[in-house]
């Protein structure tokens, strides 16, 4: 403090007193502040020591119980701070209305009501996320807080549960009796999930209401034997593990479209209380790796569905001898289009995703197809698709019990009030002019008929429909069109048949004009692509014909130079010997002149050959030939005389 006394004296007496009382200040200030904190953060954590606390992830199912179940607490509508929101729809498709919901006050007894084509808006009150909120739960004081993994994405939502505890009890307690009312609420439900092939994982994709398996009008038998095979499955996991055989079961569903296939999987689910977890394979970014990853995530109790196997690949299904991989001419532009989407999944990926070491277990595979001869043997073998079940077209049998389903009989000797007549009898004759209050009125008035009348209706409507003719779907569309009719549905359905099959003659006709069509496309295609080709082959032939000839003519060219350098050097050597030798005798100079002679008798007959073309090469050694006997000729008859040449 002296030396800082010291420093501050030169600005004067007044000024350092400020200074050393603001010092003071900051010092006392950040004291303060720091016991403060630290105060804080022992309490919190002192209080945090006592405290339970539970993290429930929107991924996972508890989220779903937990969320159910506040929804139906008192507290969790009467929060202080909340979101006004019209979305009161669960995730899984469940209605999570709070008490604190804004209902209209003429809505009571008409829920359901649609305006312009949709059900009413109903107004409800959310806890606002990042806030705590408290719920007494069996004399505990339950701190709860729902906050946003994700904010910048708008999902990713979690859930933090603390109580005061010694154990954890009573957190076990809240979430099995959240599980227990969720399950009761969506019992009569079927979770569908589909696979996200960007992230390799499965994605909740709606509920769907559990189909009775009465709906389903197969052939007699077929419902039971697979509803008892999937039951006997499920319950032998200890028996598969005893033998050492994978706990795995394939069913294949084939046979023409619109026979039910898909159907009957939705009613099985049901039926058996599973999910059901749907696989696109020629969806983008399907791969091999992919599918092996969503295979692995697959859990062990549920419905594993392929829909159109056979059309599911961009290559063959198959590996016959006949059949390469590669598209053919007919769906070269769908394979390119297809390819382009970025699938690259492979028949070999498939099978080892189905019954590799990392397949999951205690799955029930369904795979559907139309056309089962174009399946790989290795693909529909026992031990991959267990259970071969074939759909066709709709019977008299079928048919028949379509028709029961769609129309609804009361027992002989019932009768069947209106409400209308019934509040009428129970209402005083001196009541009758006041209004009364709204009721729902039903939706489609379908007349009851007895049983007696109801089974002769679907009789003659049986006999009237074509033996495996029809598809299920298209008779469930007919009757669709007649659901409040059911005396007309059977008067004109004689009529529908005869429109139906003129109807599918046009189109098979249209179908095969534009078949015709296209393959005359194609022809005249691949004629214009054969001439093309050839023109081209024609035209590189000649141009590789121009070029040889190019590369004669320069090979000509050059051995005419030689020939000429040849001609100068040898004539060049002659006109040497002539000069050192001036005089000769007789006989030297008839030897000289003979061997002068024969020499330039063969080097004229070279440069003739050089000159000469090449097309004529016996020419050239025939004036060679006829150069020499006149050279020899002539030696003969100057073999007497002196030859001198002198320089001048």
């Amino acid at each position: 403090m002296d030396a800082l006394k010291s420093m501050l004296s030169p600005l004067g007496v007044g000024s350092a007193n400020a200074i050393q009382d603001t010092l003071k200040l900051v010092v006392i200030g950040g004291t303060v502040e720091t016991a403060r904190r630290a105060s804080a953060g022992a309490w919190h954590t002192f209080l945090d020591s006592f405290f339970l606390t539970a993290h429930f992830s929107q991924e996972d199912y508890p989220y779903d119980w937990l969320m159910h179940w506040l929804s139906k607490q008192p507290a969790w509508g009467r929060s202080r701070e909340f979101e006004i929101t019209t979305r009161t729809v669960g995730r899984n498709g469940i209605t999570q209305s709070t008490t604190g919901d804004l209902d209209e006050e003429d809505e009571d007894d008409d829920e359901d009501a649609l305006v312009h084509g949709r059900r009413k808006r109903k107004v409800a009150f959310m806890p606002s996320i990042d806030t705590t909120h408290t719920i007494y739960y069996r004399g505990h004081w339950l701190r709860i807080t729902r906050t946003k993994r994700y904010p910048d994405y708008g999902h990713g939502s979690a859930l933090k549960i603390s109580v005061i505890a010694r154990n954890n009890d009573i957190l076990k307690k809240l979430v099995l009796e959240a599980k227990r009312e969720y399950e009761k609420d969506a019992e009569h439900r079927v979770h569908i999930f589909m696979a996200d092939t960007t992230y390799g994982c499965w994605r909740w994709n709606g509920a769907r209401q559990k189909r009775p398996m009465s709906s389903i009008v197969l052939q007699p038998g077929v419902k039971d034997m697979l509803l008892a095979d999937c039951k006997d499955f499920l319950c032998s996991e200890d028996w598969y593990a005893e033998r050492g055989i994978p706990f795995r079961r394939g069913y294949l569903l084939h046979g023409v479209p619109g026979s039910g296939k898909t159907s009957l999987i939705h009613s099985l689910a049901g039926e058996l209380g599973l999910d059901i977890y749907v696989v696109s394979l020629s969806s983008k970014g399907m791969s091999d790796n992919t599918l092996t990853t969503l295979m692995g995530h697959v859990p062990s109790r549920c419905i594993l569905l392929l829909e159109d196997l056979d059309a599911a690949f961009t290559r063959s299904v198959s590996r016959d001898a006949s059949s390469t991989g590669a598209p053919t001419a007919s769906n070269t532009n769908i394979t390119t289009t297809e390819t382009n989407d970025g699938s690259t999944l492979s028949l070999s990926g498939l099978l080892n995703s189905l019954d590799g070491v990392a397949a999951a277990e205690g799955r029930l595979l369904f795979a559907t197809t139309n056309h089962i001869e174009r399946l790989d043997p290795a693909l529909s073998r026992p031990g991959r698709m267990d259970v071969w079940v074939n759909f066709t077209h709709a019977t008299k049998w079928q048919a028949e019990g379509i028709f029961k389903c769609f129309f609804p009989s009361k027992p002989a000797g019932a009768t069947i009030t209106t409400p209308s007549e019934e509040s009428s009898e129970d209402v005083d004759t001196s009541q009758k002019n006041l209004p009364l209050p709204k009721r729902k009125a039903p939706s489609h008035t379908i007349p009851v008929l007895d049983e007696t009348e109801i089974s002769e209706l679907a009789k003659r409507f049986a006999d009237s429909i074509p033996e495996n003719e029809l598809s299920v779907a298209a008779l469930q569309g007919y009757l669709l069109k007649n659901k409040v009719r059911p005396r007309e549905c059977v008067d004109e359905v004689a009529q529908w048949v005869v429109e139906e099959r003129e109807t599918r003659e046009k189109l098979k006709k249209e179908k095969a004009e534009r078949e015709a069509k296209e393959k005359k496309e194609n022809e005249e295609k691949e004629r214009k692509e054969k001439e093309e080709k050839a023109t081209k082959e024609q035209e590189e032939k000649d141009a590789k014909e121009k070029t040889e000839r190019k590369e004669r003519a320069k090979t000509k060219k050059a051995h005419r130079a030689e020939a000429a350098m040849k001609l100068e050097g040898a004539s060049s050597s002659t006109t040497s010997l002539t000069t050192t030798e001036p005089v000769a005798v007789l006989s030297t100079g008839e030897s000289s002149s003979s061997e002068s002679d024969s020499s330039n008798g063969g080097i004229e007959a070279d440069t003739e050959e050089s000159i000469t073309s090449e097309e004529e090469p016996d020419k050239a050694a025939n004036s060679a030939g006829s150069g020499d006997s006149a050279v020899k000729d002539s030696n003969h008859s100057k073999e007497k005389w002196v030859a001198v040449k002198a320089d001048p």
